[in-house]
């Protein structure tokens, strides 16, 4: 992290990154699933809620750390957010309060 980059954006960064490799590697099992049924026989709407039953319990146990990676990176994101905004609405009342003494 450098000097020139605002505020938390190292853990926007990271966010990203981990939702993007573990949205991708969902989207790559319900393919493979949707092209080992179709070699299997299923067609149609069979075909798309069997690759999607499929998929969800295999990315449940195969992609479990990548998600507890990703729930991480998102539980540090939401409370640095919720500490650089409790300093701002510390902000805003001092300044209202100056206001109000004025």
């Amino acid at each position: 992290m450098t000097g020139s980059e605002p505020p938390g954006s190292f853990y926007a960064g990271m966010v990203m990154r981990t939702t993007l490799a573990y949205t991708s590697a969902r989207i790559l099992l319900l393919v493979v699933s949707i092209i080992l049924l179709y070699l299997i026989g299923a067609r149609g709407l069979l075909l798309l809620a069997l690759a999607c039953v499929v998929s969800g319990i295999a990315s449940f146990v195969l992609l479990s750390r990548q998600r507890d990676k990703m729930s991480g990176a998102l539980m540090a994101r939401i409370r640095t957010g919720q500490r650089r905004g409790a300093g701002f609405r510390a902000r805003l009342e001092e300044g209202a309060r100056a206001e109000d003494e004025d």
